[in-house]
C-alpha cells in the first residue's frame, strides 16, 4: 500500500518537474531572511512580505545582530506591509531571542539538530505554528520535513488523495512516511505545488493548463460545470 502511494507521489512530482522545471525555492538571500519571511508570510501574500523584507534591507535590519536589541515597537512600522505588523513584530522578536539563546544567533547551527528536535524547539516559540516551523526547518536549516499549506490540501484533495478533514500533522506524515527522506526533494516538491496552485489549480481551476489533468478525477466535475462557450 505504502509503495503504491510512494510511486504515485513520485509520478506526480516527476510530471510537475518536467512541466514546470526546478523552482529554486525559497526566495531569499540568507537563511536568516528565510526565517523572517516564514514568520511574516503568515496570513498574507508573498508580495506583501517582499515589501516588508525590502524595507528591512534598506534599513540594514536583515540580520540577527541588527534585530536582537530592536524593540518590537520600533520594528512594527518597518514591517507594516506584511499585515498584523504589531503581532508579527513580537513574533520576530521572540524568534530572534530564541535564535540567540539556542544557537548563538546562527541559523547554520540549527542544521546540527535532528529535524524533529529542531521542529519541537521552534513550535515552543510564541507565534510559530506547524507550517512556519516546517518552513524554517526545511528552507532555512535544510533538514528534511514536509511543508503543508492550503495549496497542498487543495491539489491533493482534488486528486482524491486527501479527504480534506485531516490535521496538519496527518497530512505532513502522509508525505514524510511515503517519500524518501530527502530535503531537496521535499523542498522542490512543495515549491512545485505552490507553482501549480498559482498557475492552474486555482480556486477556480484552469484544468486545460494543468500537467496533472490527465490523472485528476476532479477535472470532469470542473469542466462539466463550466459554462459552454458561445459558438
Amino acid at each position: 500500500m505504502l509503495g503504491g502511494v510512494r510511486a504515485r507521489l513520485l509520478e506526480i512530482y516527476d510530471r510537475l518537474l518536467a512541466a514546470q522545471g526546478p523552482q529554486a525555492w525559497w526566495p531569499a538571500r540568507t537563511a536568516f531572511e528565510v526565517c523572517l519571511g516564514a514568520i511574516l508570510v503568515q496570513n498574507t501574500s508573498w508580495t506583501n512580505v517582499e515589501r516588508a523584507l525590502d524595507a528591512l534591507r534598506r534599513r540594514g535590519l536583515l540580520s540577527y545582530r541588527a534585530l536582537r536589541d530592536l524593540p518590537p515597537a520600533r520594528l512594527a512600522p518597518v514591517i507594516r506591509s506584511s499585515g498584523s505588523f504589531n503581532v508579527k513584530a513580537r513574533r520576530v522578536a521572540a524568534f530572534v531571542s530564541f535564535l540567540g539563546r539556542e544557537y548563538g544567533g546562527q541559523v547554520a547551527r540549527m542544521r546540527l539538530d535532528a529535524p524533529d528536535a529542531l521542529r519541537a524547539k521552534l513550535l515552543a516559540v510564541p507565534g510559530i505554528g506547524p507550517e512556519t516551523a516546517d518552513s524554517i526547518v526545511l528552507y532555512a536549516a535544510g533538514r528534511p520535513t514536509f511543508v503543508v499549506d492550503a495549496y497542498t490540501r487543495r491539489i491533493f484533495g482534488r486528486l482524491g488523495m486527501l479527504a480534506g478533514r485531516e490535521s496538519y500533522d496527518a497530512v505532513r506524515a502522509f508525505f514524510i512516511d511515503a517519500l524518501p527522506s530527502d530535503a531537496p526533494l521535499f523542498n522542490d516538491y512543495h515549491a512545485q505545488l505552490v507553482r501549480l496552485a498559482k498557475d492552474a489549480c486555482r480556486a477556480k481551476p484552469r484544468c486545460e493548463r494543468c500537467p496533472l489533468a490527465g490523472q485528476c478525477p476532479s477535472r470532469r466535475a470542473f469542466t462539466d460545470s463550466a459554462p459552454s462557450r458561445a459558438r
